[in-house]
């Protein structure tokens, strides 16, 4: 199958019998608009009328042969790719007209299935040149038309701006989007923008692929028919059938296994699938959009997740940056949360101090955006007079930089400590503890511009431990 609204071909060839099965071929398979030509003639003026996306043209016609034609159509229309269709003693003739510009070549007589392809090809490169030059256009105006769809997701980041643009040029595009990040970055949100923005009629429907075995995967999203399986006692519409002419978000899609890829796959591929115990497809008119916070490039390495998918899923590819490289968008988080957490209890929104802003640009938000929004809402669940506390927050941080500091350490192999190294380019000797502590103190009041609370969190100590320790340094030092 081609892909849904695809665009108009022209199909021009002097033999009408060629004409009419090459059209009836290609609306079979999808694409609605085939405008067919039999007089070489008249292809300029069909093509001057404009909305021609592809030509198909063949090489050998009375009046104006395609070779004629060719550099024509690449002068005046290089934007439109050209296949050409030739007989096998015109092979020479065919090569010579890839040199002039043609997308590609197909021989008499021309298979069904190598039609199919190459015009997919050439469908594709058009979209990703109509992208290429629309969000060309966005970037060099810095152009975003849609920002009350992004509202949901709270920035003012450069990044996350030049995210918002490109959403806006692929939204509409039918080839499927895949969505990464680690954990707590927005994907869901992502995907809601995209649905918005996809201008499709159908609603957005979720679904968590892990912890899916393949019966479950399959049912789950391709239903089953009646008596398919003990307990299927009538037809059940699966979720891809649940979000028709509109958006299905398969959330992990890292944690497949092979037999569930190879089926995803098919419906990426051949937009069909079988409900479990059927043997006839049924067509799928969703917009496939995947997240994943896996690397899948390091999956495809390992040999956990199919080559060929990956490429099919990495068409459209956005990845969301992590909020500890974002930190000019912490201020806004923080007021949006503490007015969200504030409204869901129904009190007044407390102030908080400035130095908490300090606080915050030191820690690294291993679970991003949405630890930061657990641990707002839950200090101001503890607020008290209308002002919020920086405790939870110290608590939060310490707890995460302590959780890191074990990951961290547990991954190092005896003998092999990198950090080592790193010791002796401070020093220039493996350093005392005395040492060692003093320049953590320092490095912490810097970071901290100074304020000795946020430079105590750093370090995991209480105030007044840190206060002694400092007292400690500045007198020996």
């Amino acid at each position: 199958m081609l892909s849904t609204n695809p665009g108009c071909v022209l199909i021009v060839d002097d033999e009408v019998s060629t004409l009419k099965a090459c059209a009836t071929l290609l609306k079979m398979n999808g694409l609605k608009n085939v405008v067919t030509e039999s007089d070489s003639r008249r292809v300029l003026e069909i093509m001057a009328s404009g909305g021609i996306d592809i030509v198909i043209l063949d090489l050998f016609m009375p009046h104006v042969s395609g070779m004629e034609i060719l550099p024509q159509l690449r002068e005046l229309y290089p934007e439109v790719p050209v296949i050409i269709v030739t007989a096998a003693y015109e092979l020479e003739r065919a090569v010579e007209s890839m040199k002039s510009g043609a997308f590609d070549y197909l021989v008499k007589p021309v298979d069904q299935d190598r039609l199919l392809i190459t015009l997919h090809k050439a469908l594709e490169s058009v979209e990703t040149a109509v992208q290429v030059a629309a969000l060309r256009e966005r970037l060099v105006e810095d152009r975003l038309d849609n920002s009350d769809i992004f509202s949901e997701i709270v920035s003012r980041s450069r990044k996350m701006r030049s995210i918002f643009q490109y959403l806006e040029v692929i939204a509409k595009s039918p080839q499927p989007i895949l969505i990464t990040g680690e954990s707590g970055t927005g994907k869901e949100l992502v995907s809601r923008a995209i649905h918005r923005l996809s201008g499709c009629k159908g609603e957005l429907v979720s679904v968590n692929l892990a912890g899916l075995d393949d019966t479950m995967f399959s049912d789950t999203l391709f239903g089953h028919k009646r008596g398919a399986f003990t307990g299927a006692d009538q037809l059940r519409d699966g979720l891809v059938a649940k979000a028709a002419n509109g958006v299905i978000l398969l959330d992990e899609i890292g944690d497949l296994s092979e037999p569930s890829q190879i089926r995803l796959l098919r419906l990426i591929q051949e937009r069909e699938f079988y409900p479990v115990g059927s043997d006839i497809p049924r067509q799928s008119e969703a917009r496939i959009v995947c997240a994943s916070n896996k690397d899948l490039k390091e999956l495809v390495a390992q040999g956990r997740f199919r080559n060929d998918l990956y490429y099919r899923l990495n068409v459209h590819h956005v990845d969301l940056p992590p909020l500890r490289n974002r930190m000019e968008d912490i201020p806004l988080l923080l007021e949006h949360f503490i007015c969200q957490a504030a409204n869901s209890l129904s009190i007044k929104p407390p102030t908080y101090p400035k130095e908490l802003l300090d606080l915050l640009s030191v820690y690294h938000f291993p679970g991003n955006v949405r630890e930061f929004q657990g641990i707002v809402f839950d200090a101001v669940a503890r607020s008290k007079s209308g002002k919020l506390s920086q405790a939870p927050f110290r608590k939060a941080i310490s707890t995460g930089q302590a959780q890191s500091q074990v990951t961290t350490i547990s991954d190092v192999t005896p003998g092999k400590d990198p950090r080592y190294g790193m010791l002796e380019k401070i020093w220039g000797h493996f350093p005392t503890l005395e040492e060692a502590e003093n320049y953590l103190i320092e490095v912490a009041m810097s970071r901290a511009n100074g304020n000795q609370g946020t430079a105590a969190t750093m370090l995991g100590l209480k105030r007044q431990t840190f206060n002694i320790r400092l007292k400690k340094k500045n007198s020996t030092g």
